[in-house]
């Protein structure tokens, strides 16, 4: 697979380790985008992760994930809502990442936090709260 044709996270401006980007439109409501960072694939997203965009956020991940071998964060603090179809995408992407052997962190924001401590899935998932804990955690 051609590295070009995997879509990007573009830095719009770098202040120090912290990106102002411009994530693409993967649905109405849902925009994502990745870069790599401390030899991990760090995917962002905003907006609502429900039934709507989950097929979207799977092709996505899932298309980033075989053309990357590094572990991966997914960091949804910028989610408005999650359903029981996001929590699914998130769950099929925890299963694939454990199939290849790979490291992978979710983390969220408060609504987030709750909705996967709800259905008990925070072990699974590996949630951290914040972006920094959950890279210190993959390098160690």
């Amino acid at each position: 697979m051609k590295e070009a044709s995997i879509p990007t996270l573009r830095a719009v401006e770098s202040r120090g380790n912290d990106f102002i980007t411009e994530l693409q439109r993967l649905t109405v409501s849902l925009r994502g985008g990745f870069e790599q960072r401390d030899r991990c694939l760090v995917f962002h997203f905003t907006g609502q992760l429900d039934a709507y965009s989950e097929k979207q956020f799977l092709a996505y991940v899932t298309d980033v994930l075989k053309a990357n071998p590094q572990p991966a964060v997914i960091e949804l603090s910028k989610i408005d809502f999650l359903d029981s179809s996001g929590l699914g995408a998130l769950v099929q992407t925890a299963k694939q990442c454990k199939d290849s052997k790979r490291k992978f962190i979710l983390v969220g924001n408060a609504r987030v936090i709750q909705t996967v401590k709800l259905v008990r899935l925070e072990g699974f998932l590996h949630l951290e709260k914040d972006l920094p804990t959950a890279l210190s955690r993959l390098a160690a």
